[in-house]
């Protein structure tokens, strides 16, 4: 990218509208500016002009905004002219723009100058288009906070004192004549282990957001006819899947994305667990373990006319996240409830009456904080998670280091952890990463 250039682009949706948006961000935002409106603007007032074309005829009248930089967007010149917002006339009024010595802005271009220019950090710039893209309030408002930059300080305070134990661990190995001995008073361990614990709870915060952004992505397990295929299409609303008597009916992976009350599901109907000698079928058991380890939530469905289940979650991941619903209530007389137990909750309905279908729904949406406050929730994106965990491991190296007596060792696991939540904001990123992430921004943003 060359930023050099003067980047122009139309900023508002295709179509005809009320009021359309040409973008101009460069050093030659000044003498575009003069040539269009024959004034001479003044910076940060909107101003009502005519917008001519190179033969002194209107093309369109509106308001023009000049931002001389650095106090701007961008951090360059920066102009914006809003006209009438008809799909014709803006492409006459880019045209001229682009005649003038502008050109076409690539997509997400403005952003990254903005970034480019330390106006915003990676985060925050992220946070733009997930604002843009977000499906619900509590999604706009936590990628709000993320734009604000709620979720790059809480990470730039990590850094900074991880920078600052650095300092205190490196120096102690370079001068020992000092005789510090970090390896055994106990300061550094604890230091080292109370940062662990708050990347631990920023990283927890951060697994919220992306759920509320992106959605939970929610398996539904269990063995042949439990009824796996009933509740998804409970959940849909819809005859989504193929429901039968014959064990087995499934056998590959059928995906839903539905809406709780605004909140947006992913949910995979699978193959029943259980042993098979058919090849299709067993495809769709390995598929459905697939989905199983990758899931955000398993539902694990459990038929309470089957008393030969008890086993079944063993069969599961340790470390995925279970909620057992033991389906098929209206066959053995029990009521809809909800059970709490130490690592997640039991659930009791008919997938095929409905009962208790209401109890499931408000426990996916808890799981997520769905409906809850979001003044500490922030947009976070899948590689802010592993940029979160590759640091929370590299602390628990550094922990194993300090007690093998390995101080070198101990700093560059701090000097790893260091990289992964520079990596967050963007202060150590690659060029292939940021044509990634900007790539798919909207044009004019």
């Amino acid at each position: 990218m060359n930023t050099g250039d003067t980047i122009a682009a139309i900023a508002t949706p295709p179509g005809n509208g009320g009021v359309g948006i040409i973008r101009i961000s460069g050093p030659a935002v000044s003498d575009i500016a003069r040539q269009i409106t024959r004034k001479s603007l003044k910076p940060r007032y909107a101003q009502f002009c005519c917008f001519h074309d190179a033969d002194d005829s209107v093309i369109d009248s509106g308001l023009a905004l000049y931002f001389p930089g650095p106090a701007s967007f961008t951090g360059e010149d920066t102009l914006e002219l809003q006209g009438h917002g008809g799909s014709v006339v803006l492409d006459m009024l880019l045209r001229r723009v682009l005649s003038l010595g502008a050109r076409l802005a690539n997509a997400g271009e403005f952003s990254q100058r903005a970034f480019l220019n330390n106006k915003i950090d990676l985060a925050q710039a992220e946070a733009i288009a997930d604002l843009i893209t977000s499906g619900t309030e509590q999604a706009a408002r936590s990628a709000q906070q993320s734009m604000q930059g709620v979720f790059s300080a809480q990470v730039n305070e990590l850094i900074d004192e991880l920078i600052e134990l650095r300092v205190y661990i490196e120096a102690a190995i370079d001068f020992v004549d000092e005789e510090i001995d970090f390896l055994t008073d106990g300061m550094v361990a604890g230091k080292i282990e109370q940062l662990h614990g708050r990347i631990r709870e920023i990283h927890a915060t951060a697994q919220q957001g992306r759920l509320l952004h992106d959605g939970m992505t929610v398996v539904l397990a269990g063995k042949p006819n439990a009824g796996k295929s009933s509740l998804l299409n409970a959940l849909a609303g819809h005859e989504a899947a193929i429901v039968t008597e014959i064990a087995g009916t499934t056998r590959d992976v059928l995906r839903e994305r539905i809406q709780i009350d605004g909140m947006p599901l992913h949910v995979i109907d699978t193959a029943g667990l259980r042993d098979s000698d058919n090849i299709v079928e067993q495809e769709g058991i390995r598929r459905a373990r697939r989905e199983i380890e990758n899931a955000d939530k398993v539902l694990l469905l459990l038929d309470l006319t089957d008393g030969d289940q008890a086993t079944l979650r063993e069969q599961l991941p340790d470390d995925i996240d279970v909620t057992r619903v033991f389906n098929k209530i209206d066959l053995c007389g029990q009521t809809p409830r909800i059970e709490t137990r130490e690592h997640g909750a039991d659930i009791y309905l008919s997938a095929k009456t409905g009962a208790g279908l209401d109890l499931l729904k408000q426990h996916l949406k808890s799981s997520v904080g769905f409906g809850e406050s979001t003044d500490n929730v922030f947009i976070a994106r899948r590689r802010h998670l592993q940029a979160l965990g590759q640091a929370e491991k590299s602390l628990e190296n550094a922990c194993l280091q300090l007690s093998n007596q390995s101080p070198e060792l101990v700093a560059e696991e701090l000097r790893q952890a260091q990289t992964c939540l520079s990596e967050i904001t963007g202060e150590f990123t690659s060029d292939d990463l940021l044509g990634e992430i900007f790539g798919s921004f909207c044009i004019g943003k």
